[in-house]
């Protein structure tokens, strides 16, 4: 039976064997308890226990046919990329007919479990039913290998993924069927490090409360096997008591601890010890996961004193406008004596503080820190003093050996928050503007940055620069007290520059005034205009001028001059104006395009009141010869760049008077005379 066709057999009989099968709970067969890896480790699976599936997602593959995928007899293989570069492994069966698969997964930051849930963690994998060995290799195939037949040969390599530097991944191997004879997974052919350079020493060793046990803390996560219950591993410098047991945390449901503690034969008297570490009755000393061991008689010093009362040793410095302080102890706090309601803790100061809650950074029901939280955010600057005290039920806090911390105070300060808001003093002229920005310093500002249109910066309090009179200007401050920070972004517009602008038809008819519509721009406080020799006006907007009938085409200069009068600047602008002889609408009955400057040209004259203009010129033959809807363009007798032969050309004109509305279809003939 091929992969396809039994897992549609295990679609439909899910819910039968669902009943039926074994949960998976061993180690190592679950996302949250996979084996640590060493990139330098051949791990063997001789066996691998049965238990039920989840479904899985495999992109390319998933949703297609009648292929359903699934973490079946799985087991999963943690590790972290420490350099970056391409993944090699080898998945080989120990008999050689049986198929594994496999799916790889960056679960950085995420839950290991996430897995069957976020589709978008899939790195690569291979699901091809052929049988032998699989993994990840340089020949490998570039997408995932889906479900298959295993006499299609499909292949079941996949190509080497790249790892990023810093990154968790997981990776699933699966047994296709339920018997199998195991297999051995080694990691070989890329050029990522997955192995960790750190070595593993001795970190700390702290006694508790009674002197009977120590809590011994390592560099780095050891293997649980390579620790002997009885802790044969350790000795202590001088020998007051041996070490009778060693318990490591998370050992009974994991593979590694970094913690463990050592129970004494006799309790500690006060004084100075080394703990010693050695080969145990296992002969090696505690393994990382590379076998590595922690050096022989690599030893840690640690005081044991009579347990007397504690004071916290400090408070960590606030921040800005602080809604909370932490506060340390030399010892850890019992979590159950700690008021949440904050009411342990009182504070005095330049402003009112109000305490609304307290809590720890409780591990197994202790924490070496309590952040005490406040109503509402400290602005202002000042000493203040924090004081540790009874709770309003008269319940006090307690260390970890059940002694009463006495009421003490400690200081802190905080620092005024701050403001990045800026003045600007212009300097404005006709065509460049000199500003000067600057900030006030208040509230002990010691720092300033300064960004003019993303590209000048400047770090001082104050910063002069020019600016065209006409331009828009983005200004950033960001200034900072050492404690508080703020930054503000404003838009400067100069619009000072005086810039003479009109609209105004360039063409109009002897009976119809001017209208000029003033666009100018800038500060202005006087305007010039003058029409022609007909008038002038010293109004923003003047009123139409009407111009005198002539009978006579006449071009007019029409100029009009801004002023600035407290700047002393200025700008004109002059335009022509065509005042048409008449604007009757007619099209002539001969023209002469031989270029001398007289009748070049064929077009209906003066048609400035003509709104949807068609005008069409056809030759003896019928054929349209011109077109234009615009009855400034014109014929100038030539087709395709050849000028006509002298001769008779009929023209159409159509087109609506805009004054009365009316329209108008006229014809005739035009001869082209050379």
């Amino acid at each position: 039976m091929s992969k396809r066709s039994y897992l549609l057999l295990t679609l439909l009989t899910s819910l039968s064997l669902f009943m039926q099968a074994q949960p998976c709970t061993n180690i190592g067969q679950t996302p949250s308890t996979a084996f640590p890896v060493c990139g330098t480790t051949t791990f063997t699976q001789l066996t691998v226990p049965l238990c039920s599936t989840n479904d899985i997602f495999v992109p390319g593959c998933s949703g297609t046919g009648d292929a359903i995928y699934q973490n079946k007899n799985p087991y999963y293989y943690k590790f972290t990329c420490y350099v970056a570069g391409t993944l090699g492994f080898v998945i080989n069966p120990l008999a050689m007919n049986e198929d594994y698969d496999w799916q790889l997964y960056d679960i950085t930051g995420h839950d290991p479990n996430q897995i069957f849930t976020n589709t978008s963690l899939v790195v690569i994998g291979n699901w091809a039913g052929t049988y032998g060995a699989t993994g990840a290799s340089a020949a490998g195939i570039a997408a995932i290998g889906c479900a298959s037949n295993p006499a299609d040969n499909e292949p079941t390599f996949s190509k080497m993924p790249n790892l990023i530097a810093g990154h968790e991944y997981l990776l699933m191997i699966s047994h296709f069927t339920d018997g199998q004879s195991g297999y051995d997974l080694s990691f070989v052919g890329g050029t990522a490090v997955i192995t960790d350079p750190l070595e593993p020493h001795l970190l700390s060793a702290k006694p508790d409360c009674d002197g009977t046990t120590l809590r011994v803390k390592m560099n780095k996560k050891m293997r649980c096997n390579s620790l002997t219950p009885a802790g044969s591993e350790f000795t202590i410098s001088p020998a007051v008591a041996t070490v009778i047991s060693a318990v490591a945390a998370n050992c009974s449901g994991g593979f590694d601890f970094d913690e463990v503690v050592l129970t004494l034969s006799a309790p500690l008297s006060n004084g100075n010890y080394q703990l010693i570490i050695n080969a145990g009755t296992d002969g090696t000393t505690v393994l990382d996961h590379c076998d590595r061991p922690v050096p022989p008689a690599e030893q840690v010093p640690f005081v044991y004193s009579i347990p007397e009362p504690i004071f916290a040793d400090s408070i960590g410095a606030p921040g800005c406008a602080p809604d909370e302080i932490k506060v340390y102890f030399p010892k850890r706090i019992d979590c159950s004596t700690i008021a949440g309601n904050g009411s342990n803790f009182i504070v005095n100061g330049p402003t009112a503080v109000n305490v609304i809650s307290a809590d720890g950074n409780c591990v197994d029901g202790f924490s070496d820190i309590i952040t005490v939280k406040f109503s509402s955010p400290i602005f202002t600057k000042g000493n203040y003093t924090l004081t540790l005290q009874a709770a309003t039920d008269g319940t006090p806090i307690m260390d970890e050996c059940n002694l009463v911390l006495p009421i003490h105070s400690l200081p802190f300060r905080t620092e005024d928050t701050v403001s990045a808001e800026f003045n600007m003093a212009p300097d404005l002229g006709c065509r460049l503007n000199t500003l000067t920005f600057s900030h006030d310093g208040a509230h002990d500002v010691g720092s300033w940055h300064w960004t003019f249109n993303d590209s000048i910066h400047a770090n001082t309090q104050s910063y002069t620069i020019v600016f065209p009179a006409s331009s828009s200007n983005l200004v950033t401050l960001a200034v900072n007290n050492g404690v508080c920070a703020d930054s503000v972004a404003r838009t400067v517009v100069m619009d000072n520059e005086v810039v003479a602008k009109f609209e105004m038809p360039p063409i109009i008819c002897p009976e119809d005034p001017l209208v000029v519509q003033n666009n100018s721009e800038g500060l202005i406080n006087t305007w010039r205009w003058t029409f022609g020799n007909v008038g002038t006006s010293s109004l923003q907007d003047p009123t139409p001028v009407q111009f005198p009938m002539t009978n006579v085409e006449t071009n007019y200069n029409i100029r009009l001059i801004c002023t600035n009068s407290t700047l002393g600047c200025s700008d004109t602008l002059v335009k022509t104006l065509k005042v048409l002889d008449n604007c009757f609408i007619a099209v002539p009955t001969a023209f002469t395009p031989n270029n001398d400057g007289l009748n070049d040209f064929l077009y209906p004259n003066n048609a400035i009141k003509a709104a949807d203009l068609d005008f069409k010129v056809f030759n003896r033959w019928g054929q349209m010869v011109f077109h234009s809807r615009d009855w400034t363009k014109k014929w100038d007798g030539k087709i395709n760049g050849i000028l006509q032969s002298p001769g008779v050309f009929v023209w159409m004109l159509e087109y609506t008077n805009i004054v009365t509305g009316k329209k108008h279809f006229e014809k005739g003939t035009t001869t082209l005379i050379r």
